[in-house]
């Protein structure tokens, strides 16, 4: 098969995580995060991020994640590492902000503005956000012919 009719990777619709309990997952989250709630289900729920969304599933059996982790974006993450703490988050050590939550997930936390990630308007506009790009970002966005 040729590249041309390989299917294209587009973007992540969601992120499965396992935990140990829906409402203690949640409970945890919302100690760090604003989110909505988009549905649960036996075992399951599901945030909203919008567009996509993370999928908590109960039964968590392996230990803590080393390098696998997954990056979240935020709007505002100054104050992510202290409400990360506060909630009994593990801090990891290095240059980004990543942290272990309860269950041995690790995230990764970043800011929408230093990204090359983008929300359409529309995206924007229902989250009820108004965001920027940093001027870094924008230009890499431009040097792949995205224009913000």
């Amino acid at each position: 098969m040729d590249e041309k009719t390989k299917p294209h990777l587009v973007g992540v619709n969601h992120i499965a995580l396992e935990v140990g309990n829906i409402d203690e997952a949640l409970a945890f989250y919302a100690r760090i995060f604003t989110f909505e709630l988009r549905g649960r289900g036996r075992g399951a729920a599901f945030i909203d991020m919008g567009d996509q969304f993370i999928a908590l599933t109960e039964g968590r059996s392996q230990g803590a994640d080393d390098d696998r982790h997954f990056g979240l974006v935020v709007d505002d993450r100054s104050h992510v590492r202290e409400l990360a703490e506060a909630a009994g988050a593990k801090i990891l050590e290095g240059n980004t902000l990543d942290f272990l939550d309860p269950w041995g997930n690790r995230i990764q936390v970043v800011e929408y503005r230093d990204l090359q990630f983008t929300k359409t308007p529309a995206v924007l506009k229902f989250m009820g956000l108004d965001l920027d790009k940093s001027e870094e970002a924008k230009a890499e966005l431009r040097k792949k012919g995205i224009e913000p």
